[in-house]
Order: structure tokens, then sequence, then C-alpha cells
């Protein structure tokens, strides 16, 4: 499993998500249409839609590499297609590095409208500072969720596992919300999420602190920012991890009020520092590169081991 780990990893940084027919926007799209047949306002309803879709794609994810264990090149390319098609760093950092150069250029209507990419709160009136902590923190909780915990799983359970945190997370995004509709039917799936997300979120954490002098901050206030004060206050159990461990090590406060179309969110304050800017922006973005490089080598060791 190591060299598939280096393989997608190093696809997704080559080429990026696939252009079309991406297996995970096919997946995205059976979920609505089950969502729209199986809706009900009830945790139970919505726990079964969540375990029979991530059951299926896990036990078809296994099927298929069972199928190739007499054909170990093709079994290498399989793993490495699906490793690739759960990371999405590339295309994180190419939207949040646009977000932050028409900030930078006065162009914030620009900005706006390619915010929605990148976070899912109302970014209508959102002036340029607001602009650019959206995009940090989207950048921050992504690097997590994926880039480092679909690694995490490939180490765990192969290409099942990152194709089922995968599948977790995608249903998280589409239904785990507070909203009256995703209120009960999303409990399963959002819960779900924070617990595959949970070992990932705190191995990010410590790799964005231990590298926050690369981009100019200090080991301690990163880690300070990860496990002390706002982080433990944040309503995600994950998000807060990371999200203060970038504020920490770029020396910038994140948190405050989000609004969604289903209502204001208040987040707490994460970090000390000034709200971000572009150059923060763009300091974030090398950081989740020097993230997701030091995930690749520390998963890919691991897996290595594992195959040992």
């Amino acid at each position: 499993m190591a060299a598939a780990i280096v393989n997608g990893w190093l696809l997704d940084r080559l080429v990026g998500d696939p252009c079309r027919l991406h297996p995970v926007a096919g997946f995205g799209w059976l979920a609505a249409a089950l969502e729209r047949a199986m809706w009900r306002p009830r945790r139970s309803t919505g726990t079964l839609y969540t375990a029979g879709l991530v059951g299926t794609v896990v036990l078809g994810t296994s099927l298929a590499e069972r199928s190739l264990l007499a054909r170990p090149y093709a079994r290498l390319a399989f793993r490495s297609f699906a490793v690739w098609v759960t990371l999405g760093g590339r295309s994180l950092e190419r939207a949040a590095l646009s977000l932050a150069a028409h900030v930078q250029a006065g162009e914030l209507s620009d900005a706006r409208r390619l915010a929605p990419t990148l976070v899912g709160r109302d970014c209508t009136q959102l002036d340029g500072p607001e602009l650019c902590r959206a995009a940090l923190e989207s950048v921050a909780e992504n690097t997590s969720d994926a880039v480092v915990a679909p690694l995490v799983w490939a180490v765990l359970l192969g290409a099942p596992g990152a194709v089922g945190y995968r599948a977790v997370n995608t249903l998280d995004a589409m239904v785990g919300h507070r909203s009256d509709r995703h209120r009960e039917f999303g409990w399963a799936a959002a819960r779900l999420d924070d617990a595959v997300n949970w070992p990932a979120a705190r191995l990010s954490a410590l790799l964005a602190s231990a590298l926050a002098p690369l981009v100019g901050g200090r080991v301690k206030a990163a880690c300070g920012a990860a496990f002390t004060g706002g982080a433990r206050e944040h309503p995600s159990p994950n998000a807060g991890r990371i999200e203060g461990a970038f504020a920490g090590a770029l020396s910038v406060s994140l948190g405050g009020v989000n609004r969604y179309p289903h209502g204001f969110e208040r987040r707490p304050t994460l970090g000390s520092g000034a709200p971000p800017d572009p150059d923060a922006t763009m300091r974030g973005v090398r950081l989740a590169r020097y993230v997701g490089l030091a995930a690749v080598l520390v998963c890919a060791g691991l897996a290595w081991r594992v195959d040992r």
C-alpha cells in the first residue's frame, strides 16, 4: 500500500482532480438521488441512508481489490487510482490562491464569486479580511479532510479505507448540516465524519505546528492555538484543532460569525494575531503543502512497515 499512497499523492500534485467522470461526483449524484427517495426527518432513516451508501462503496472496493490478487501491477494501479480520487489538495490550493489574488487586487466581487468553491457560508457581503479568513479556514480544515485523512485511512484499511472515508466526508458535506431538513436526517453522517476525522485532525495539527517555522511561525504558538483555548470550544471536535494550528503558525486570528442558509453561527477565536490578509492566505497554502508532504512521508512509511 505504501507505493499506492505515494503514487496517489503524486497524481494529485501533478494532475489534480479528474476533469471528467470523477468517481466522487458520481457518488454525490447517487447520494442526492437516494436522499430524495429516502428523506424523512428521522435519525434512524439517515443512519440507514449513511450506512447503506458507505457500506456499498467499501464492499465494492474490497471486492475489486480482491479480484486483482493474482495481478500485482493491476492491483497497484487500482490502489493508486483509489487514493488519487480521494485526495483534493491541489484543487483546494488553486482556489485559495486565486481568491487571495483577487482580494489583493481589490477585485472583491470576483473573490466573492469564487468563495463558494471553498466554503458553505454566505459570502455575498464579506470584505477582504473576511474572505481571506474563509479561504484560510477552508485550507486548514481541508488539508486534514482532503489530504491527511485519506492517507491515514489508506494506511489503516487500504484502498477500501480511503474510499470509505471519502464517502463519509462527502455525505457530511451534503447532509451533515444544521438546517431544518438535515438536522435529524444528516445526524449519522455528521457524527460518523467527526469520528473518522479524529486521528487525521490531530496528526494534521501536530504536523502544522512542527512545520510552522517554515512559514515564519513558532511551534509553541501553533501548538498552543491548536490544543488550548478556542480550539476546545469549537463546535467541531476536529476543525478547531487544525484551524487553530494554522492560526498560530501564521500569527493570525481565525473564527467569528459565519452566515449560513440556516442562520448565523459564531466560532471561537483561534490564534491571537491580526485578521488574515492575502499574504497570510498564501502562506497558509504553503503550510498546507508542507503538511501534505510530511503526511505522505509518514503514512507511506507506516504502510511500508505494514506491507513488510
